[in-house]
């Protein structure tokens, strides 16, 4: 996403066009979108040179607001804020963190988790957790929830699982093609195929599950876990579930 900047000349166009040019055009609108390094890190980057500074009055905020409009949350300010405090003085992290609870505040409105570890959690995600997964309650072991993301063209789910809830040993069967491909997009969980050691899965990770391959996925006992599901277009693609995994099964996991 290009940055634009006009700022500089709503402000001081006509007191001082020099100094707007060199904001608008070459602050942000050279600098800003150079792409060897993203925008988010920019953003972070700029906030710590601020607070550093001691500057913590509106110009801060904005940038707080910007680092959040770029991906920055609430949990990786928080640690930002405290990290630079131990170098720039505590007092200033005092004061920024004021600010930054202003800009993250309205996080904690659009959030109607009860529970604080799942709020964190869907803090981390582009993606919404959705609803209960009551329709297939009886193939999980705890809590799961579905947000379908894609339902034309191909089938894109955000699966989320409540900490040791994981689904039943499954297999997903087709004639030619099908499968399923699981990509972590928050939290810590497991995949295993019959046969196997169980894989850790952490943010970023991509499991191809083909066609006829006995296996499950869930939470590690001690985190949240979302993954996208993917669905592997196939030809008379279909799903089997099986029994569930033994908590002798997962008890085993790390």
């Amino acid at each position: 996403m290009k940055i634009v900047q006009t700022a500089g000349r709503a402000a001081l166009g006509e007191f001082a066009p020099e100094f707007a040019h060199f904001n608008d055009d070459v602050l942000f609108g050279e600098n800003w979108n150079n792409q060897d390094i993203d925008v988010k890190t920019r953003s972070i980057i700029t906030v710590v040179a601020l607070m550093s500074s001691g500057i913590t009055d509106s110009s801060l905020k904005y940038h707080l607001q910007n680092a959040k409009a770029h991906g920055v949350t609430q949990k990786e300010i928080a640690a930002i804020i405290t990290h630079v405090a131990f170098y720039a003085g505590w007092p200033k992290g005092w004061a920024v963190f004021n600010l930054a609870k202003e800009v993250w505040k309205a996080d904690e409105g659009e959030l109607p988790y009860e529970d604080e570890a799942m709020k964190v959690h869907a803090k981390k995600m582009v993606f919404p957790i959705g609803e209960p997964n009551n329709a297939y309650a009886k193939y999980f072991v705890g809590q799961s929830y579905l947000a379908p993301v894609s339902t034309n063209q191909v089938g894109i789910f955000n699966v989320t699982f409540e900490p040791g809830c994981r689904n039943n040993w499954h297999i997903h069967h087709a004639d030619k093609g099908g499968g399923q491909i699981l990509v972590c997009v928050a939290g810590r969980g497991y995949y295993q195929e019959e046969g196997k050691e169980a894989v850790e899965m952490k943010p970023g990770d991509c499991i191809n599950i083909p066609a006829g391959v006995k296996h499950w996925h869930g939470a590690a006992p001690d985190s949240w876990f979302s993954h996208l599901a993917i669905e592997v277009p196939g030809e008379n693609c279909s799903n089997e579930w099986l029994e569930a995994v033994s908590d002798d099964e997962y008890g085993k996991l790390e």
